[in-house]
């Protein structure tokens, strides 16, 4: 994940600043964090490795990333970790696509296709 870090200056870029807004303005949506699925189970290991799928089902399919995924840190027993803030579309994005050995997952799947075959 990559992170940014503002630099003040004198002047600002009309574009960067509508730019900025715009990312504070979808930051206010994500309500989840990855790290919370820790409590559901996962292993900080397989929220790496689902957030990462998530990401890439989201460029595939034209996702605005950014109106979804937030890398941040947070503090967690002491410590400092590397996480990411996630909107409620991504977070079952990345529950979506975590390990399938975990019945958290697999509910969460048949749970979803459910839904979609009532809808249908």
């Amino acid at each position: 994940m990559v992170m940014e870090i503002t630099m003040f200056k004198k002047e600002y870029n009309s574009v960067d600043s509508i730019a900025h807004f715009m990312d504070f303005y979808y930051s206010l949506s994500l309500k989840y964090l990855a790290s919370d699925l820790l409590e559901q189970g996962l292993s900080p290991e397989q929220i790496t490795d689902a957030v990462v799928k998530a990401i890439n089902v989201g460029k595939t399919s034209g996702l605005e990333l950014n109106k979804h995924f937030r890398p941040v840190f947070s503090a967690m027993d002491k410590k400092i970790i590397r996480d990411c803030k996630l909107s409620h579309f991504a977070y079952g994005l990345v529950l979506m696509n975590a390990d399938v050995a975990l019945q958290v997952v697999g509910d969460f799947q048949v749970s979803v296709l459910n839904q979609y075959l009532i809808h249908v």
